[in-house]
């Protein structure tokens, strides 16, 4: 195997993909937070309503990972179910004050350890890394991205 072969972009991608899901993981946890918990409280906050499929769908997890989320915010009080208003089946997620608070803290964690994994980037490698991703994210997958403002 030759060296422009292997790791593959895609390989290194995932493996980024996997050391940032664990350092979000270890972080969130100061704040009892889950990722999926941290993704659905600004999935709620970006887009008040959106179902937990959305939700799920964004996040890029199972929408029985999603449920269990959603359920723990609940209970929690931080997140509200109430029902779609044209479709019986459908219930929205809405963020509550408490869970508006903990998503800022949570964003500020996200921020954090994003800012020191990419540390070893300059202002303009960053930039540049982040709207290749976005490009790439939008042609694969770009149910993930929040909707347009």
């Amino acid at each position: 195997m030759n060296q422009q072969s292997f790791p593959t972009t895609g390989y290194l991608a995932w493996q980024f993909s996997q050391a940032m899901g664990a350092r979000l993981e270890k972080e969130l946890r100061t704040l009892d937070l889950t990722l999926a918990q941290h993704n659905v409280l600004r999935s709620a906050l970006l887009d008040p309503g959106v179902s937990s499929a959305e939700a799920a769908r964004r996040a890029g997890i199972t929408a029985q990972s999603m449920g269990a989320a959603v359920n723990a915010l609940v209970d929690r009080g931080l997140m509200e179910r109430r029902p779609h208003p044209t479709n019986r089946r459908v219930l929205c997620l809405h963020i509550t004050a408490d869970g508006r608070r903990l998503a800022e803290r949570s964003t500020a964690v996200v921020g954090h350890v994003n800012d020191d994994a990419l540390a070893v980037l300059s202002p303009t490698e960053r930039a540049t890394a982040h709207a290749l991703l976005h490009r790439l994210v939008e042609h694969l997958n770009p149910g993930a991205l929040p909707p347009s403002a």
